[in-house]
């Protein structure tokens, strides 16, 4: 018997998944070539309207590659939000670059404009926004800033696909944009990627980056520089196109699944994150704030205990035994974002009678409270 009822997320599969994947294992094309590649990257180009699109094995390899195509390395700084998940910070590190962390706005969750200009100087080479949760950034403001210190701009579309800012897709703004296709995410691949940009030199050289640094026109096992081995499979690429197929009703079903639980809990003291005017979520991940860590701890002790599975919301990546600096950073917003959000069961799947449930065991603790 599983563990929880209700678990957080379960990737939305039929049979459309099983029939490209079993005609990858009838075709034999079943590593990093085949005809899935080609097409799974061109309709995501379509989709968000980049005219690049180079497709990976994770998310994390999307944000390495998309760092060193913009030949950011040591004496480098990239600043990055400290409450986020850990992959972009990684990435820097992978790059020999270093990491300068900035805070959050305490409403919408993303990072803050006004912090972020603090942290400029001669050395910054690039800011990476993260898209939380589904939803954007300021990112006209960011971009501005960006354009303004002359330094480039990457977006963690990880959480967004799906969302957008005046019509525009997340990740297609900056000089590059990556996804991250886990199973958790809005549509999947099981484990999977994309990098995304306008610049055709960009594209060629993440590609390149990706594929071993092979030189093709000389020999198959030619290489002139250090590349990695990042390449999606035509497996992964297929459950991809068929998940892109039905893009249109997975976000319709999120975007239900949010309001069902925004109309039950509106008399709670809680809040949700806000929306960037003139943007659009895909509503990835519901994420509820409380008022504290001591509620939100019992909360989702409480919740568990009714098989319903929830998440913490991101601990400050700034913290972390191997980021902790000797100099004392203070993000106080990061902070309470950190101790008081909680994520709750965010399926595209979910039933309005299961979500009323959740809401309904969410109202019973506070009312005990």
């Amino acid at each position: 018997m599983p563990k929880y009822k209700f678990p957080l997320f379960t990737p939305y599969i039929n049979n459309d998944e099983k029939k490209v994947v079993v005609d990858c294992l009838n075709s034999n094309w079943i590593s990093s070539k085949g005809k899935y590649i080609d097409k799974f990257e061109k309709k995501f180009s379509n989709y968000v309207n980049s005219k690049y699109c180079v497709s990976v094995n994770n998310g994390t390899a999307a944000l390495h590659l998309a760092i060193l195509a913009l030949d950011i390395g040591p004496g480098d700084e990239v600043i990055v939000p400290s409450f986020t998940y850990i992959a972009p910070v990684n990435a820097i590190r992978y790059a020999g670059a270093k990491v300068k962390f900035v805070d959050s706005n305490f409403s919408t969750a993303q990072i803050d404009e006004n912090d972020l200009i603090k942290k400029i100087n001669k050395k910054t080479k690039a800011i990476i926004v993260v898209h939380l949760y589904g939803y954007i950034c300021n990112i006209p403001k960011v971009k501005k800033i960006c354009d303004n210190k002359k330094i480039y701009l990457i977006e963690d579309c990880a959480e967004s696909f799906g969302s957008f800012y005046k019509g525009k897709h997340s990740g297609t703004f900056g000089q590059i944009g990556t996804f991250s296709f886990f199973g958790s995410k809005t549509i999947t691949t099981g484990e999977g990627g994309m990098v995304v940009t306008d610049d055709k030199k960009l594209a060629k050289k993440i590609f390149k980056l990706k594929t071993v640094g092979v030189v093709k026109k000389k020999n198959n096992y030619w290489h002139d520089m250090i590349g990695y081995n990042y390449r999606m499979t035509n497996i992964c690429a297929a459950i991809g196109l068929a998940q892109l197929n039905k893009k249109n009703e997975i976000l319709k079903k999120k975007e239900k699944v949010f309001k069902i639980y925004k109309k039950n809990l509106k008399n709670l003291p809680l809040r949700f994150i806000e929306i960037i005017k003139n943007s659009k979520s895909s509503h990835w991940q519901i994420v509820i704030f409380v008022k504290n860590l001591k509620i939100r701890n019992a909360l989702s002790k409480f919740l568990e205990s009714k098989k319903i599975e929830t998440r913490t919301s991101f601990p400050p990546v700034h913290t972390m035994p191997m980021y902790k600096l000797k100099q004392n950073i203070v993000l106080k917003k990061a902070r309470i974002l950190s101790e008081t959000g909680i994520c709750l069961p965010s399926s595209p799947s979910l039933k309005e009678k299961d979500i009323k449930y959740i809401c309904e065991q969410i109202e019973k603790k506070f009312n005990k409270n």
